[in-house]
């Protein structure tokens, strides 16, 4: 099918790495429907992105309104569930439950409902695309929250690419990335977490959004991948933590 005929949906696309996603997407030439939750960041988003894109405001933990939305959405190819929760960070022995909660809350749950609602439009072959996160892997300490959170997407991956097949399943795991999320510091510690990241990783600098958009994009056309977690860190991982 030529990608001008393609529809692509990206819950959690009203900033961040979701909104570069979609855009993207538009590039690629394919119909692109974001959802969010602000209102007023969706309209943003669907002013930024322009003809081809449109909206929903939709909480994605709400299950009977996601699956209402893809249900009446009509037939689709792509998901990108881009969702997340609450941070979670913190040093293990005083780690708050309530924040696991709602950081499990927030990604684990809210992903596995698109993600299941999802399968009600999309087409055979067509793709699911998680956003985890680097620190499902990075033994980075103060983490182990978030590690937790987004390493139980990442288990869910390949049992589904065989559980779904032909629907291909994927996930990126981004490193540091400069977006909104890192909104809960105040900006002096968020500049020095990023420069300490930037001295010690292989890049030489944290990411960017449309760097995780492209490695989105490349799984999304890439039809004979299924099953993989592609880590998109900048080398992070090859390193010492410096967080």
């Amino acid at each position: 099918m030529p990608a001008s005929t393609e529809r692509a949906v990206v819950i959690g696309g009203t900033s961040g790495i979701g909104l570069a996603t979609a855009e993207e997407q538009l590039r690629a030439g394919r119909e692109v429907i974001v959802t969010g939750r602000d209102k007023a960041r969706l309209d943003a988003a669907l002013a930024r992105l322009g003809e081809g894109a449109s909206g929903v405001s939709l909480d994605a933990l709400d299950e009977g309104a996601t699956h209402d939305f893809f249900a009446g959405l009509g037939p689709v190819d792509h998901v990108v569930v881009a969702v997340t929760g609450s941070t979670a960070a913190g040093p293990f022995g005083a780690l708050p439950i309530a924040d696991l909660r709602a950081a499990a809350e927030g990604k684990l749950v809210a992903q596995t409902i698109a993600a299941q609602a999802a399968l009600k439009a999309l087409r055979p072959g067509g793709s699911i695309t998680f956003v985890t996160a680097g620190s499902a892997g990075s033994a980075r300490p103060g983490t182990a929250g978030l590690a937790a959170v987004n390493a139980a997407v990442e288990a869910m991956v390949p049992v589904l690419a065989v559980e779904l097949a032909p629907i291909r399943v994927n996930a990126v795991s981004p490193g540091i990335i400069d977006t909104p999320w890192w909104d809960w510091m105040d900006a002096e510690a968020r500049r020095q977490a990023f420069d300490n990241f930037a001295s010690t990783a292989p890049a030489g600098r944290v990411g960017r959004p449309e760097d995780i958009a492209g490695a989105i994009g490349y799984l999304i056309g890439a039809t004979f991948t299924t099953g993989v977690v592609l880590p998109v860190d900048g080398g992070s991982r090859l390193r010492p933590a410096a967080l």
